[in-house]
């Protein structure tokens, strides 16, 4: 049977949405509540006064849940299940297709980015969110977060070497061997390997802050404005590597270096969400913000592409698209 992950800008049924609730993880109470008006503030935009699609926010407790439905202004749906962190990109369950475009899910293992951040909830909340479904779902003996890929629809994969080929992960498994098992499992026929990750990233270089598909054949990569971006050399060695290997590479801007208590933290534009009605953006009050919309917009002329502050949630450790995961419409 012939799988396929449909491409993020193909219709979706329903995006999950992980909700911060943990004060610890975020730095304190202060910024934990501007972290979860962020989200819901998100969450509203992908709905879009209804024209985009369903939206499950996913709340660790009943008090979360409470609190989510105070900051919400659109219907979205909130649920609780028990999660130790909000990524439920890299924990959530992936869906595919076959060739008759009957949907199924594929849970992979966790474990904490390598073990770095190992929370209660985290291990089995792709199983439980699968269950909340009338999905078939197969359990895949990889560990794989879903952040450490990105499709363009085709079968053509990118991700990054610092990632899924770090002993942390799946030691002992080479390029061919991981290749074969996201053949199988997610409907990989090529892959792209990019080097490293952003710096900081405590990922190990999660693909999705650093180069994202917008089109088949055509992915978008940023590229330093400024003498000091630390990110400079990772940006160019991406682009050599996806010029090489046939693409077309779309120019984003970086927002340059950004620190907070002294550390790069690793803030990037490619963190979007392409949404049924939007594309969701996050912005960093930098001096490329408005350049970073106005890149993706040519791209995505039958979306509103949508620019929300994500400070807060970057304080955390990601962003949109590492706090959602997408189910393709059936």
């Amino acid at each position: 049977m012939t799988l396929r992950m449909p491409a993020e800008w193909e219709p979706h049924e329903w995006v999950w949405i992980g909700f911060p609730w943990n004060g610890q993880e975020w730095g304190g109470a202060e910024t934990l509540h501007r972290a979860q008006k962020q989200i819901c503030a998100f969450a509203d935009a992908v709905r879009a006064n209804g024209k985009g699609e369903q939206v499950r926010l996913v709340c660790n407790d009943e008090a979360s849940a409470t609190r989510a439905q105070s900051l919400l202004t659109s219907d979205a749906t909130v649920i609780v299940e028990r999660i130790g962190d909000v990524w439920l990109r890299d924990t959530g369950p992936i869906c595919v297709v076959d060739s008759d475009g009957r949907r199924s899910l594929a849970d992979f293992r966790f474990n904490g980015w390598g073990g770095k951040y190992e929370m209660p909830g985290d291990e089995d909340i792709g199983a439980r969110l699968a269950a909340t479904t009338t999905l078939p779902c197969v359990s895949i003996p990889l560990i794989f977060e879903g952040g450490a890929v990105d499709t363009d629809g085709t079968g053509v994969f990118v991700t990054t070497e610092d990632c899924l080929l770090n002993p942390n992960r799946n030691p002992g498994l080479d390029k061919r061997q991981i290749e074969t098992l996201l053949a199988g499992s997610l409907g990989l026929t090529d892959m792209l390997w990019l080097g490293d990750g952003l710096v900081n990233d405590h990922t190990d270089g999660h693909v999705d802050n650093l180069a994202r598909f917008v089109a088949p054949g055509v992915i978008a990569i940023p590229e330093a404005t400024t003498d000091d971006d630390p990110n400079a050399a990772i940006y160019a060695d991406a682009k050599a590597r996806a010029k090489a290997f046939g693409l077309e590479v779309a120019s984003m801007p970086s927002p340059g270096r950004i620190e907070a208590g002294g550390a790069i933290i690793p803030a990037s534009y490619m963190n979007f969400l392409v949404g049924n009605a939007a594309v969701l953006v996050p912005l960093y009050d930098n001096h490329n913000d408005t350049a970073a919309l106005d890149a993706l917009r040519p791209f995505f002329q039958d979306r509103e592409v949508v620019g929300l502050s994500s400070d807060a949630i970057l304080a955390g450790g990601g962003s949109f698209h590492c706090t959602s995961q997408q189910m393709p419409a059936g």
